[in-house]
């Protein structure tokens, strides 16, 4: 990923921030946030759910465009529990190099510990 490209997620990330604060007569993220988690969890699941059904039609600029809702829709969960892009982009720097197996493995034995 480009540079520029981390850097959109954060300013993206700095105005869901902003937006928190905002009447939710105007701003969508702050309507969102004003409701309990469930709301947010609610669209991340039809973001999802949208997004799986982009890709099976083949249709490349429909995946891209519902992924780009769903990363949106994952971000201001994240904002809700005081996190950012840059908390995700860490922990996917950190798996970098792991095997995919290995890293699932681990997991499993870290919440057995």
């Amino acid at each position: 990923m480009k540079q520029g490209l981390a850097q959109t997620l954060e300013r993206i990330a700095a105005i869901i921030e902003e937006r928190k604060s905002s009447s939710t007569e105007k701003s969508y993220v702050a309507r969102l946030l004003a409701d309990d988690e469930d709301a947010v969890l609610k669209k991340i699941g039809e973001e999802a759910t949208e997004t799986v059904l982009a890709a099976k039609s083949g249709d490349r600029l429909h995946l891209v465009r519902e992924t780009a809702d769903l990363w949106f829709h994952c971000m201001i969960l994240l904002a809700r529990h005081g996190l950012g892009p840059g908390d995700v982009l860490a922990e996917l720097h950190r798996r970098e190099g792991i095997s995919g197996l290995d890293e699932k493995a681990a997991r499993k034995h870290n919440k057995r510990a």
